[in-house]
């Protein structure tokens, strides 16, 4: 991804580079790179080094919020693990200023920037539940998040609906994510069933309802994670149905014989 910098924003990007380099640990790459499918480009910095990063940044290069979230953009480009999480922090620190504008930006960043869970999650644990509860969006903003081309985006949305589950009506959070219960990624099916799991602990008959609807057709990761608190015997009630076989099939019949080949006659 090309990105056109901001002498400023430059400035930034050398700054976490540098520090970066001076606190590199291959030992933690190697570490956490089995937890990420999609690849793990990192230096090995630990939260307590990416923070203190952060807090260099927002001393030695104030911006206004628009700004940090412009700066943002061109942080996730480079593909680095450490200089992503440096943009959310940053936006973070920012949040009594959110705006709309602040929620586009967020997309952008899932749309073309985020390229795992980790990132995926932080943001949607840090930054998008903000946005509702100053009433800067409500469910409808989130709509074409569900129709998004990234996956990450998509995941968004049920991992944005956690923050939800204590407040919003239940039946009205399923509604939402119905149309996604067909959705092919697999770290969708993992924020759908997180989500489904965790709205059961408080809504259990809901859920249960919403999975039994859906138990034929959607992914059985999503029902694997969903289930995952539920006893064994509630657990086979989401199992998909077997195919009937036909009525005129009888188990343990044994098969037609083969007909035999005709003898040749024999001439005395």
């Amino acid at each position: 991804m090309k990105t056109e910098l901001d002498p400023r924003y430059r400035a930034i990007l050398q700054t976490v580079e540098d520090y970066c380099l001076d606190h590199e640990n291959p030992a933690i790459v190697s570490k956490y790179a089995r937890y990420f499918r999609e690849g793990y480009d990192a230096y090995g910095l630990v939260d307590e080094e990416i923070h203190a990063l952060c807090d260099k940044v927002l001393a030695d290069h104030p911006l206004s919020m628009e700004e940090y979230a412009e700066v943002g953009w061109h942080l996730f480009a480079t593909g680095r693990y450490e200089f992503a999480s440096i943009a959310i922090l940053l936006l973070e620190s920012c949040k009594e200023s959110y705006n709309q504008s602040t929620f586009n930006w967020v997309k952008k960043w899932l749309d073309n920037g985020v390229v795992n869970w980790a990132h995926c999650d932080i943001i949607c644990s840090r930054l998008t539940p903000v946005f509702i509860e100053k009433g800067i969006i409500t469910l409808i903003d989130l709509v074409p998040w569900r129709e998004s081309d990234s996956r990450w985006t998509r995941r968004a949305v049920p991992v944005t609906l956690l923050t939800l589950r204590k407040t919003a009506d239940p039946e009205e959070l399923l509604a939402f994510i119905d149309s996604m219960m067909t959705e092919k990624e697999r770290v969708v099916h993992q924020g759908l069933g997180w989500f489904l799991r965790e709205l059961w602990k408080l809504h259990p008959q809901p859920v249960e309802e919403f999975l039994f609807k859906h138990k034929q057709q959607c992914d059985r990761l999503i029902i694997q994670y969903a289930t995952e608190k539920m006893k064994d015997d509630k657990k086979k009630r989401f199992r998909r149905d077997k195919p009937e076989k036909p009525k005129n099939f009888k188990q343990g019949s044994p098969k037609p014989a083969k007909p035999k080949k005709a003898e040749k006659k024999i001439h005395e």
